[in-house]
């Protein structure tokens, strides 16, 4: 006989039975995939741009710095057109100024030049004070002088005297003052000018700070952020020979001054005009000194200094200074008292003019 064979009946519900709940399922998983998928891709987007994100900064960095420095060279060369045109002409220029901001930086820099005009008299100008200065003149021929500056002119005449003498006067050197000093027969046998020159500031955000260049009398200086003042372009200053065996020294100030606000945007025009070339010194020069202050930063000046005083170090140090021509310390080594013109015994011509420009909207 065969067994009675008894069905079991499996109590959990067969899912291929049930349709609706395997759609269920499939879409709950469809979902999850999805959500983990874009939180994979906003991982991995997030991961690229902390990694990139240092180099996209310093690519915005680099071009706004490459921006900045296009922007002082086309205001020199526009400066330097400008600066050699009659006086009341000048050039227009457009620049755009985005990310930059420029700036008048006033009375920035003090240039002060002296030569006597014959090789009979030694002649030395002290300013005292505000309103006088004192004349000594070792051979006795100094007779009279006149101060002239940006307000007008002052003749003074006095008795010869083998002691230092006193001029009162009413000039005001706030910006230049040039000193002329005269013999019996009016002929001009010493010179003495000061002169406050003023420039300009280009500021540049970068992602660190800012970025700044300082364009003052043809010489360029340059900060980055939390790092000190640099200068990478020293004043127009050059000693040239001469076919003879004489020497020129050639001195060009250039005096930048910004009338108002020159504002942002991406195309700011501004006029560069001329306020009219002034000639200082031109002519045979004898005991030549000159003394140069940044007011900037106290880093420039020391840089100013040991650059021109760097081949007379080197030949000092070498002991051929019997044979060195160039700029030379008038008294202390440091330059403290200010520099002269080492020729030895050549005849020296001193050359210098100011290019006085304004910039305005």
């Amino acid at each position: 006989m065969m067994p009675k064979v008894v069905r079991y009946v499996n109590a959990q519900p067969n899912s291929v039975w049930r349709p609706s709940l395997q759609r269920d399922k499939r879409a709950v998983s469809e979902v999850l995939g999805v959500v983990m998928m874009l939180a994979m891709v906003i991982t991995i987007m997030g991961g690229v741009w902390v990694f990139l994100n240092p180099y996209i900064t310093d690519f915005e960095d680099n071009t706004n710095w490459n921006s900045a420095n296009g922007i002082a060279d086309r205001f020199e060369d526009r400066i330097d057109v400008a600066g050699g045109a009659p006086e009341g002409t000048g050039i227009r220029h457009t620049l755009a100024l985005q990310s930059t901001m420029i700036q008048s930086i006033e009375k920035v820099e003090t240039w002060t030049i002296s030569a006597d005009l014959t090789p009979y008299e030694t002649i030395t100008v002290r300013d005292l004070n505000s309103s006088t200065i004192g004349i000594l003149a070792m051979n006795e021929t100094a007779r009279s002088v006149t101060i002239e500056t940006q307000f007008g002119i002052e003749n003074f005449s006095f008795e010869t005297s083998h002691e230092e003498v006193l001029i009162s006067h009413n000039s005001n050197q706030q910006h230049w003052m040039l000193v002329t000093v005269y013999d019996s027969d009016g002929n001009p046998i010493h010179r003495s000018v000061t002169y406050l020159l003023s420039g300009i500031q280009i500021t540049t955000s970068l992602g660190q700070g800012e970025h700044q260049i300082g364009l003052m009398n043809n010489a360029r200086v340059e900060r980055f952020p939390n790092e000190p003042w640099v200068v990478s372009q020293f004043p127009s200053i050059e000693i040239d020979p001469l076919v003879n065996g004489e020497f020129r020294l050639s001195l060009v100030l250039s005096d930048v001054t910004i009338n108002g606000s020159l504002g942002s945007g991406n195309k700011i025009g501004m006029n560069m005009m001329s306020l009219g070339p002034m000639t200082l010194f031109t002519g045979e020069a004898y005991n030549v000194k000159f003394t140069v202050v940044n007011a900037l930063n106290d880093l420039i000046t020391p840089q100013y200094h040991d650059r021109m005083l760097d081949e007379y170090n080197l030949n000092r140090a070498s002991g051929t200074l019997d044979s060195y021509v160039g700029y030379a310390p008038f008294m202390r080594a440091s330059g403290a008292d200010g520099f002269t013109v080492e020729t030895q015994g050549a005849q020296l011509y001193l050359e210098v003019d100011v290019k006085r420009v304004e910039v305005s909207r």
